[in-house]
């Protein structure tokens, strides 16, 4: 397991999470990813893992269609780092954007077809 440190643009929200070395990610094409462009992680990280440092009161919760998913953002930045989902609440992905030490665009990149999951 590797301990990855991660923060949101104005870093006001910062993270940190253990997982196995990081060497692919995932790219969702549903609404609200391809608006924000995002490059998660491609495995969950669970809760034993996932560290918050600081900004529990700077994140708000953005919810969109079946609200099944919590888009997190920074309430200054607007950035997403990370989002989890309710019937997995607690296992996140994470925006590798946020990610100290990650080119997100260099890894290999899985494509995940949210726009037709209903």
């Amino acid at each position: 397991m590797m301990k990855y440190k991660a923060s949101c643009h104005c870093q006001a929200i910062k993270f940190e999470f253990e997982s196995e070395k990081i060497v692919s990610a995932l790219q969702c094409n549903c609404s609200i990813c391809i608006r924000k462009n995002a490059i998660m992680s491609k495995d969950y990280i669970e809760a034993r893992h996932f560290n918050l440092i600081t900004g529990k009161d700077d994140l708000s919760v953005y919810k969109w269609g079946d609200k099944d998913v919590n888009h997190y953002f920074c309430k200054h930045c607007g950035i997403y780092p990370f989002h989890d989902t309710i019937d997995q609440a607690g296992r996140f992905r994470v925006n590798l954007a946020c990610v100290e030490k990650i080119e997100p665009r260099t890894l290999k990149i899985s494509q995940f077809d949210g726009k037709n999951m209903l």
